[in-house]
């Protein structure tokens, strides 16, 4: 009798780990953006990632974004996590259907390493937006610490 519940109970625990690693079901069609009603803004991405980049290198990225609302959107501030990373962005104000743009340039001097930066937009949409850079820093190749 041992052995027979102990069947059932380690036949539960299969069946229910099988289910568990089963993914939510994807929908099949996507439903139609309607537009917000005031400012909104919809970026063609929210994380870039640069990959594996020499301690020292300067990079950026320009972040795209279209307002996707019925009213413009005007971009008040722009904040970043620390000083390794300056921002620059549309100034005027985009109006509905019209893209505009965030820049970040990453200075990766001093660090090592993973790492991911927060980018925080701050609009009249009344919520702050995010975006992220990614980087791997790896050790600047002695031959080319020489060079310089």
């Amino acid at each position: 009798m041992k052995k027979l519940i102990l069947s059932f109970a380690m036949a539960a625990l299969v069946a229910s780990g099988t289910v568990a690693q089963q993914g939510p079901a994807k929908q099949t069609a996507a439903p139609q953006a309607q537009a917000k009603s005031g400012p909104a803004i919809t970026f063609e991405a929210t994380e870039h990632n640069f990959g594996d980049i020499a301690q020292g290198d300067v990079v950026e990225h320009t972040f795209t974004f279209t307002n996707t609302g019925t009213q413009p959107v005007v971009i008040d501030r722009v904040d970043v996590t620390c000083g390794c990373t300056s921002p620059a962005w549309t100034k005027e104000a985009v109006m509905p259907g019209k893209t505009g743009f965030v820049k970040a340039k990453y200075n990766s001097a001093g660090r090592m390493g993973q790492q991911k930066k927060a980018i925080t937009i701050h609009s009249n949409t009344g919520e702050p937006t995010y975006v992220y850079i990614v980087a791997n820093i790896k050790e600047k190749p002695a031959s080319a610490a020489k060079a310089q």
